[in-house]
């Protein structure tokens, strides 16, 4: 078994003398974290239950925390607030290498001097592991990563890829109860980050053991997590399913974050009539489905004001009554598809639309200029009040 349990946990940096005399002048930095008579809080009450054999993604901008938390649950940060449990023993004060976790790191900090195999060695000839059973665990992990051939070379002569790749096999090797990636894809190029992520989804059913993978890129949070948490300014906003955040999000930041392109916002207002809700936004009015109305009405939700989330994908073109004016600013041929670009009630729209009919046939082109008209149905709308709070949950 290798569960986790984080119980509130937090981290603050204590003030260096510098900020205390700035301070003093009235002349210290802005930040988004909370600063504190303590220092910098830069992770607030973070809560999570792991279990065992999950894949846990830590997503969210630069700066919001995530890898410090990794940081924290490895030991190479001092916990500032609340409690680390690994299989139900508190953590909070136990040695980085007593806590049998290992860790991928961005940068792969290989032995530059040591062989692929010598480096793959090196943490079991730490603990005074048995020779054969070393050269059993590397030549396994170096199947399992199909880096067999590349055992005696030393990482100078590698690719990125491979140097990831034996970076995670020297992790695999110890056969940690907690892996831990802080973004171990992020110096990859484009085409090699995509290969890179299959493998560790093949990689993560061919051993028994526990992910925590920190990430800013929500691609990879999507594809690779068995849930994901979204992090900002320190704080938790949402965990759940790649499913539960993009269907569900909990509130703008998550609704802007997930999703690519991003969720189209537009300023519109929630009508109630009796039992029946309607958005009213642009001038055309839209009824709401009826999972919707279930919600809204279970939440004793009230007519106001609220901010309008439509995904560009749940966007169509067409002619009638109840669409929406555009005017096309830019539009980006994606293969398959077309991103358009436009101008909609003073704000920019996303509209993804497929270069193909179902016939097979080719769509016309969107020039520079050009008037569309949309409109979307009342069941892909997400309803955020004046606090940027989702009105369904």
């Amino acid at each position: 078994m290798s569960s986790l349990k984080l119980n509130r946990i937090t981290k603050i940096y204590p003030h260096s003398g510098d900020y205390k005399k700035a301070r003093k002048k009235g002349q210290e930095k802005k930040t988004n974290l909370q600063v504190t008579d303590q220092g910098v809080v830069a992770v607030q009450e973070f809560s999570l239950d792991i279990a065992d054999k999950e894949f846990i993604v830590l997503v969210g901008p630069s700066g919001c925390g995530k890898s410090t938390t990794l940081r924290m649950v490895a030991g190479l940060e001092e916990i500032s607030g609340g409690e680390l449990y690994i299989d139900g023993q508190l953590m909070n004060d136990v040695e980085p290498k007593n806590r049998d976790i290992a860790m991928v790191f961005q940068s792969y900090a290989l032995y530059p001097h040591m062989t692929v195999y010598e480096n793959m060695a090196f943490p079991l000839n730490l603990r005074k592991v048995p020779k054969d059973e070393i050269d059993q665990r590397v030549k396994e992990a170096a199947e399992i990563l199909d880096i067999t051939q590349y055992l005696d070379r030393k990482p100078k002569a590698l690719s990125g890829g491979q140097r990831q790749r034996v970076a995670i096999g020297r992790a695999i090797v110890r056969e940690p109860k907690v892996l831990l990636m802080d973004e171990p894809l992020s110096n990859l190029d484009a085409k090699l980050r995509n290969q890179m992520r299959a493998e560790i989804i093949k990689l993560r059913q061919k051993i028994n053991t526990t992910f925590m993978y920190v990430t800013h890129d929500q691609t990879e949070a999507m594809t690779l997590g068995d849930r994901i948490v979204i992090m900002k300014d320190g704080w938790i906003q949402q965990i759940g399913t790649p499913q539960e955040v993009f269907d569900h999000p909990a509130n703008l930041f998550v609704a802007g974050f997930i999703g690519t392109p991003q969720m189209n916002l537009f300023d519109a207002r929630l009508e109630k009539d009796g039992n029946q809700y309607s958005v009213s936004v642009g001038g055309i009015k839209m009824a709401l489905s009826e999972e919707k109305q279930k919600n809204l009405t279970a939440k004793g939700v009230g007519s106001q004001a609220i901010t309008l989330g439509v995904r560009p994908s749940h966007i169509t073109l067409g002619a009638g009554e109840n669409t929406l004016s555009a005017k096309v600013d830019v539009s980006e041929m994606m293969g398959s598809e077309v991103h358009l670009h436009a101008s909609a009630m003073g704000r920019d729209v996303v509209i993804i639309v497929p270069t193909m009919d179902l016939q097979g046939n080719h769509k016309d082109t969107f020039a520079r200029g050009a008037e569309v008209k949309f409109t979307f149905a009342g069941s892909v709308c997400h309803l955020f009040d004046s606090e940027g709070k989702n009105l369904e949950f």
